[in-house]
Parts: C-alpha cells; sequence; structure tokens
C-alpha cells in the first residue's frame, strides 16, 4: 500500500490527537477505540512505515468509517481524515485486498445497477414532461419511495422528467473504493445521460454531492445545472409555486452531513421548516450535525447502524423533540426503523405536503 505524500502527514497529524475522539458516530455506536479517526490513523501509519502488513483487519477498519466528516469539523488544524481513508479504500482495490461484502456490492452494481443487488422498482413512473429532471438515486431505487416528493412537485406545477433507466451518480462507487478508473467511468456514464437536461434537482443529498463537487475535482463536463431537492423546493416556495401555510407544528431538522458539511447547505431545510411551522433545533445541527444512518455500511455493519439512528433519537428526545425531519433517504429508512413510538419521523416533503 502506497500513500502520497499528502496523505501521510495528515496520517502522522492524526495519530496521536483525540480532538474529534467525541463526535465519531461509529465509535459512538461501537464503544470501540478502533473506530476513531485516531486509531484509523495509527494503523495506517504502520502502514505507511512498512511495519506492519495491509492486513484484513486494518482494511475492514479502513471500511468501518462512515465518511461523515464529523472529525474534520472538530478538527481547529485542519487535518482531514476522510481523505486518506478514502486513499487507504483506493488501495486495497490496487493490491486486490478488496473486502468480500465490497466486492460483492461492485458486482451487484455492475449487473442489476446498484450495489444492494435490488431488482427495478416497479413502482418509479416514469415521466417526460420537460428539460429538469428528478434523480431520485440508487438508495430510492433500491430501497426508498419518492411518491410524496413526486406530488409536491406536480402541485408546484413543475415540469419535469423522471427515467425509468435512470443512470448511477457514482456515489456509492466513491465511498467504496474512491478515486479508482471504475469510479470515473460510472460517474462519466451518469453525466452523459444528464447532459440531456437543463437542470437536475437531485432528491438524495449523496447525488448532489458527488455531481457537484467529485465532478468537478475529476474533470467530468457536466452541462447541466445541479440543485439539492431542498434548494429546489425552497424555491419554489420562495416563488409562491407552493402555498404553504404555517401550520404551527414544531419541526426539528435532521441535518444530512452530506448537504450540512460536504455542500454547505443548511438554510434551504430551515426556510421550508419555518414556512411550515417553527423549529426547534439539536444541540448538534447544521454542520455540527450527527450522522443518522448510511445504507452502504448498513448491508456489512446493520447493528451498529441501528445504533447510529437509535442515538441520533436520544439527540432529539434530550431537546424534547417532536417531529423529526429529514433531507436523506437513507437515514429516513434507518431512523424509521428505530422510531420511538412516542415520537414522529417526516421527510421534508411530508412537511411541506402536510402544510398546503
Amino acid at each position: 500500500m502506497q500513500f502520497t505524500q499528502k496523505s501521510k502527514e495528515h496520517i502522522d497529524a492524526c495519530r496521536f490527537c483525540w480532538m474529534c475522539h467525541h463526535v465519531c458516530p461509529i465509535g459512538n455506536a461501537t464503544g470501540l477505540e478502533r473506530n476513531t479517526a485516531r486509531a484509523r490513523a495509527l494503523g495506517l501509519s504502520m502502514v505507511a512505515r512498512d511495519s506492519v502488513e495491509y492486513s484484513e483487519d486494518i482494511i475492514g477498519n479502513v471500511y468501518e468509517c462512515s465518511l461523515c466528516g464529523g472529525c474534520m469539523t472538530d478538527c481547529v488544524t485542519g487535518w482531514d481524515p476522510v481523505m486518506f481513508t478514502k486513499e487507504a479504500r483506493l488501495g486495497a482495490a490496487l493490491d486486490g485486498k478488496l473486502p468480500e461484502y465490497v466486492t460483492t456490492m461492485i458486482s451487484n452494481l455492475q449487473e442489476k445497477g446498484n450495489i444492494y443487488g435490488a431488482e427495478k422498482n416497479a413502482n418509479i413512473p416514469e415521466i417526460a414532461e420537460g428539460d429538469i429532471l428528478f434523480f431520485l438515486g440508487e438508495d430510492v431505487r433500491a430501497k426508498g419511495c419518492a411518491k410524496n416528493a413526486v406530488e409536491l412537485l406536480k402541485k408546484a406545477g413543475v415540469s419535469f422528467s423522471i427515467l425509468k433507466d435512470e443512470p448511477n451518480s457514482g456515489y456509492s462507487m466513491d465511498f467504496l473504493l474512491g478515486a479508482a478508473a471504475e469510479t470515473k467511468a460510472v460517474m462519466e456514464n451518469c453525466a452523459k445521460v444528464l447532459s440531456n437536461y437543463k437542470k437536475v434537482v437531485c432528491y438524495d443529498p449523496a447525488d448532489a454531492k458527488v455531481m457537484k463537487r467529485e465532478y468537478k475535482e475529476w474533470g467530468i463536463d457536466l452541462k447541466a445545472e445541479v440543485v439539492t431537492f431542498t434548494e429546489f423546493v425552497a424555491g419554489l416556495i420562495k416563488d409562491g409555486k407552493l402555498n404553504v401555510k404555517n401550520s404551527g407544528i414544531e419541526f426539528t431538522p435532521q441535518d444530512s452531513p452530506l448537504l450540512a458539511r460536504d455542500l454547505e447547505e443548511t438554510e434551504p431545510v430551515r426556510e421550508i421548516l419555518s414556512a411550515c411551522g417553527s423549529i426547534r433545533e439539536m444541540l448538534l445541527n447544521r454542520n455540527y450535525t450527527m450522522l443518522a444512518g448510511n445504507l452502504i455500511m448498513n448491508e456489512y455493519m446493520p447493528q451498529v447502524m441501528e445504533t447510529v439512528a437509535a442515538n441520533r433519537w436520544t439527540n432529539a428526545k434530550n431537546v424534547d423533540a417532536k417531529v423529526l425531519v429529514t433531507t436523506s433517504p437513507a437515514e429516513y429508512i434507518l431512523l424509521a426503523a428505530t422510531k420511538p413510538e412516542d415520537m414522529e419521523l417526516m421527510t421534508i416533503e411530508e412537511a411541506v405536503l402536510k402544510c398546503l
């Protein structure tokens, strides 16, 4: 395993630092020191120095990170554990040492179009009504539902299209392999399809993240304007296309780390919920948010993901929240599976529809 000089510097800086120890959602869920940025850096530093082999255990530990970026947010010195963790995953691929569960997911993507191996969702409508593409994403097509989001756009009078055979954005490949040639090929294929549209509205923050950030970093030409679903809906309310009435309901937003940290978007969801009612914030909000779950990791760490979601419900309970609102399909699915009986969970579109 060969690390770049930049990654070596970040690994060396992180290996004995405890600054982000308390903010790792995986470490908090498992209670294991190995699931902190410090421990991961310590193991990889020995690999970088050829002191130990890039073993199955160290590689497994690399995949126990959600890449949520909480550690980066809490680091006042600017070190980046996400960067060297992704580089370590790429190294495992190049060395032919990927865990079996990763190779299975990659095979599923090649054969079924999604890493979960799910058959095509018969409930996904094919709509061809405009040059705005509503991009649903891998998680929704394999495990979720966007019926309410489609209904909301129709109520706003938006002319949009949905592809029956939607291309994969490349998010899951970027998560599993990082900057591999195979990842770029998936992204380039997606960009080619999206070039037929003027605007792409991403329902899933994961897809918006790779399209708005990774595509640019990798020099992938994406001619269409990409906007997040929350940004788009906030604009519809502001322009009067959605006549929202204040319901008096007190909503608590669950900020997606992908939106809040990767895309630095925190206010559209609050603009939407403020129009629909009032807001009660969790202590860890906006770019300091805590991950509520990751469906890719749920394939190989389901009990940990269950605890991650349950911990977020505890955070909500601690501020006496009653209605938790999500912007991420993955977080909604995992939070729904752990929802306390005395609390309510809504997607952002469900909150808006309730107030029309």
